[in-house]
C-alpha cells in the first residue's frame, strides 16, 4: 500500500487515484501498535508543534448546525500547504439510548492538488487529541509538582484525560466523580493497573480534595454549576472541557473571574465556552501566545489558571497530521477509490463510458 504523494511536484499523478482509510478497527490496531500513553505523548508534540506556527493558520469558529437534540459541525483548517476538517456531532441525549455522544470523521488534502490524501474515523481520534491537548495545556499551567486530579464527568473522556495527565503531566492519582456512579465505577475498572492510584468519591467536594488539576467533562446540554465558587480554592489549574456549545457551561461565573483564563480561539470560546457567562470584553489569554513566550502563563503558585476548552479545528489538523505519518509503512489502513481521475482529466464522460458492463 502506498501513499499519495503530497509534496508539490509536476510529476503526472498515478493510473488510480487512491485514499488512505483509517477505521475504527484499524484506529484501534494502530493504539496498541504505537501504545496509547505514547500516541497521547506523540500528539501532544504535533499539537504543540502547531500552537507555536498558530498563526500560520486559517481559522475560523466551526460551522454549527444545533437542534432540539445535539449539534452537528464543520471544522476547517489549512496552513497553506495542507487542508484538514472534521465532522463531529455533540448529541447528550445518546447515552440515554445506547449511543455516543460524539461521533466523528476526518479528511486531509493536498492543498497543491485538492486531492485528499487521508480519511479517517476521529471518534477515538477526538478522545485522544482532546486528552493530549489538555495535557499539554497543563504541562505549561499546572502548579510545579502537581500529581493529582480531580476528573468530575467520567464518561468516554475521562481514562484518555487521565492517562494524558499521567503520561505528559506526570500525574499519579486521580479522584473521580460523576453524578452517575455506575460512570465512575466504569472509569476505575478501566484505569484499574495502568500504574495510576484510583479513589472514587461520591460528591463532586470529595473529588477536588488534594487535587492540584481539576477537570471538568459533563455531556449535559445545559448552564450547570460543576463546580460552584466556593469550592475552587487557590494554587489549581481548572481544566474546563465539558462547555461545547451556547447554553452549556460548567463552572460558576464567580471561578471566571477569579481566575487568569486561557483560550484556544476567542470568537469560537466567546460563543461556546465557559466565558459565554461573561461580558464581551471580559479579558482573556489565547493559549498559543503562552506556547511561544508572547505571554506569560503560571506566574505565582496561588494563581488559578483556567483552560477554557471548546476543541478548535487546529488540534483536529494537528491529529490528522500525526496520523498521516504514522501509518506508513503498516497495515492500518485501506486504500480507498474515491476520486474520479481518468487519463485525460478533460475526458471524465469516456472513463464513464469504458466502464459499461
Amino acid at each position: 500500500m502506498t501513499l499519495p504523494n503530497t509534496s508539490h511536484s509536476n510529476t503526472a499523478p498515478s493510473d488510480k487515484a487512491l485514499v488512505p482509510f483509517v477505521s475504527v478497527d484499524n484506529m484501534m490496531q494502530l493504539i496498541h501498535h504505537i501504545g496509547l500513553e505514547t500516541m497521547l505523548t506523540g500528539l501532544a508534540t504535533y499539537i504543540e508543534d502547531d500552537f507555536k506556527r498558530w498563526e500560520s493558520f486559517d481559522k475560523t469558529p466551526r460551522v454549527a448546525s444545533h437542534s432540539d437534540v445535539g449539534v452537528i459541525e464543520l471544522m476547517p483548517t489549512s496552513d497553506g500547504e495542507a487542508y484538514g476538517f472534521k465532522y463531529v456531532n455533540g448529541h447528550p441525549k445518546n447515552t440515554s439510548e445506547g449511543l455516543q455522544t460524539v461521533t466523528a470523521f476526518g479528511l486531509l488534502a493536498d492543498v497543491y492538488t485538492g486531492y485528499p490524501v487521508l480519511l479517517t474515523e476521529m471518534t477515538l481520534l477526538t478522545a485522544l487529541r482532546t486528552a493530549a491537548t489538555s495535557a499539554m495545556v497543563a504541562k505549561h499551567l499546572a502548579p510545579a509538582g502537581a500529581d493529582t486530579m480531580a476528573m468530575i464527568g467520567n464518561g468516554a473522556q475521562s481514562e484518555f484525560q487521565t492517562l494524558a495527565m499521567k503520561a505528559i503531566c506526570g500525574l499519579k492519582s486521580v479522584r473521580l466523580y460523576d453524578k452517575d456512579p455506575a460512570a465512575t465505577r466504569k472509569c476505575a475498572a478501566n484505569l484499574a493497573g495502568l500504574g495510576i492510584t484510583v479513589t472514587e468519591c461520591t460528591t463532586p467536594e470529595e473529588a477536588i480534595q488534594g487535587a492540584q488539576i481539576l477537570t471538568t467533562c459533563t455531556a449535559d446540554k445545559q448552564n450547570a454549576t460543576i463546580l460552584s465558587d466556593n469550592m475552587v480554592g487557590a494554587g489549581v489549574h481548572i481544566n474546563a472541557i465539558g462547555g461545547d456549545c451556547p447554553g452549556k457551561t460548567e463552572l460558576a461565573a464567580g471561578i471566571l473571574s477569579r481566575s487568569d483564563v486561557f483560550v484556544e480561539f476567542p470568537p469560537q470560546t466567546r460563543i461556546e465556552g465557559e466565558i459565554q457567562q461573561m461580558p464581551e470584553d471580559f479579558a482573556v489569554t489565547e493559549f498559543w501566545k503562552v506556547v511561544t513566550g508572547q505571554a506569560e502563563g503560571r506566574r505565582d503558585p496561588r494563581q488559578i489558571t483556567l483552560f477554557d476548552s471548546v476543541g478548535f479545528a487546529i488540534e483536529d489538523f494537528s491529529a490528522l497530521r500525526y496520523m498521516r505519518d504514522h501509518i506508513k509503512g503498516t497495515a492500518f489502513y485501506e486504500d480507498l477509490d474515491m476520486l474520479a481521475d481518468p487519463d485525460d482529466p478533460r475526458d471524465l464522460f469516456g472513463m464513464l463510458g469504458r466502464a459499461k458492463p
